[in-house]
């Protein structure tokens, strides 16, 4: 059965988060990147790895998060200037709840070709990530003025009705969406199960693009799952410390394990013109 997979399912999307918004501690997590070069570094080496979207955030020079659009050009021009032809994700996140509303908008005035719309609120660790109908449907028009595909975040199963909401009322793109389901967040309560992968599933049109963003020891079995279900998948630093039980990883590691996992399953991993096609970029 698993050699059909290589006629049945789509190449996969290996996708990098390379850094995400937390601060740094490099006590704690000495590999995680948090200068803008450090940045750059992991984003291309988890590009050689085998990643083919990389999901960037950005830092200033002391490692804070940021939404600063700067910050963001010179993360991009640092990556492209390498060579590395990858698809740029960037966060309109709340870099660490230090960027809110229409501020967090700032990186999409550089035109992306795919950004993160965090469709909904959602209790995230100890705070509250914002996400109300009038700043979604904002939202939604600023990704369209820059031309930007959106890949939307759904945390929980309310974001996946509100996603479907906007799309019906013309400010999110036609089938097929681009959508990650992030489970296992502290704080969120929304576990990081197959089950749950199912049911967030159950709620959208077959043809959906989709992916999961599972934290922490989660990252590794559910990775698994989507390369047999047909989905893609999200690695790297921001979601998972570790690359086994006490031991730290990188980047380039935890992409480097997805692709063995996927050849010993017998699907293809895309290439960057494959997963441009795929995320409906092309």
């Amino acid at each position: 059965m698993l050699g059909d997979l290589r006629t049945t399912l789509d190449p996969l999307v290996i996708q990098c988060a390379v850094t995400g918004s937390a601060n740094p501690d490099l006590e704690r997590h000495p590999n995680l990147p948090v200068t803008p070069q450090q940045v750059i570094d992991e984003a291309l080496a988890a590009w050689h790895a085998g990643a083919t979207v990389l999901h960037l955030h950005a830092r200033e020079e002391d490692g804070m998060p940021t939404q600063a659009r700067e910050a963001f050009a010179r993360m991009v021009d640092g990556i492209r200037a390498a060579g590395c032809d990858a698809v740029l994700n960037l966060s309109t996140g709340t870099a660490g709840g230090r960027s809110v509303r229409d501020d967090r908008l700032q990186p999409l005035e550089l035109k992306p070709e795919l950004a993160s719309f965090d469709c909904g609120s959602v209790n995230f660790g100890e705070r509250i990530f914002e996400g109300d109908l009038p700043f979604l449907r904002r939202m939604a028009e600023a990704f369209q003025r820059s031309g930007t595909q959106p890949e939307i975040e759904c945390f929980d199963t309310g974001h996946v009705g509100l996603a479907l909401q906007l799309q019906r009322e013309g400010l999110l793109p036609a089938d097929p969406l681009v959508v990650q389901f992030v489970l296992g967040v502290p704080g969120t309560g929304v576990p990081a199960t197959v089950r749950q992968v199912e049911h967030l599933r159950g709620l959208l049109p077959a043809a959906t693009r989709w992916s999961v963003a599972a934290a922490g020891a989660a990252q590794l079995p559910l990775t698994t799952y989507c390369i047999l279900a047909g989905g893609h998948v999200r690695t790297g630093l921001e979601d998972n410390l570790y690359y086994r039980r006490g031991q730290h990883g990188t980047n380039a590691q935890l992409v480097e394990r997805v692709v063995r996992l996927a050849a010993e399953l017998e699907r293809p991993v895309a290439t960057v013109t494959q997963a441009r096609e795929l995320l409906g970029l092309a």
